[in-house]
């Protein structure tokens, strides 16, 4: 079933409904799956590896951080974040996140809000089978909708392409971060 506009329908808490076009279904995450969402969180960065992304090197620390703001986006009736994902056998087989940051308007951002894809990521068994680019589609969806200007992300080099097929380019400005 589909909107007039051509979106899915949905279910009860956000679970869209069956595809005739065999996409994978995408919802909205809810609480209950705050333990898959940092499972999945966590394999990103082992993933990733590095000093940099080496989850063990920081600790539990990040881990807690990241469940009570998950937590607070999850249950929250203002919440700023989008958290989607794709269910697997017995689990989440994917999800990812959004943000929309509202920064000060200029020539290159005439509203000055900036989306910001953040930890896409696919478990290993599920991968190849279009779950990240359905997430993607969704979250593209979700940016427009809140009028962003830009949407940044940074790729994993297995990611990049699909990235790229969705429409991302080079950031003409260097990437560059400070750490107090």
């Amino acid at each position: 079933m589909r909107h007039p506009d051509g979106r899915p329908a949905t279910g009860r808490a956000g679970h869209t409904t069956s595809r005739p076009d065999r996409r994978p279904a995408v919802r909205q995450a809810v609480a209950d799956d705050l333990p898959e969402l940092l499972r999945l969180r966590a394999s990103l960065f082992e993933d990733l590896g590095g000093d940099y992304f080496n989850p063990a090197a920081a600790g539990d620390d990040w881990r807690h951080h990241l469940a009570a703001v998950m937590k607070e986006q999850l249950t929250s009736d203002t919440a700023t974040a989008r958290i989607l994902v794709v269910d697997g056998g017995s689990g989440l087989a994917a999800c990812g996140m959004g943000t929309v940051d509202q920064w000060f308007p200029g020539p290159h951002n005439v509203n000055g809000r900036v989306g910001h894809v953040i930890g896409v990521v696919t478990d290993v068994p599920y991968r190849r089978r279009g779950y990240s680019r359905a997430i993607m589609r969704e979250l593209l969806d979700w940016f427009r909708e809140r009028e962003a200007s830009r949407v940044d992300l940074y790729a994993s080099p297995e990611g990049e392409p699909l990235y790229r097929a969705l429409g991302f380019v080079d950031h003409p400005d260097p990437a560059l971060f400070w750490r107090p």
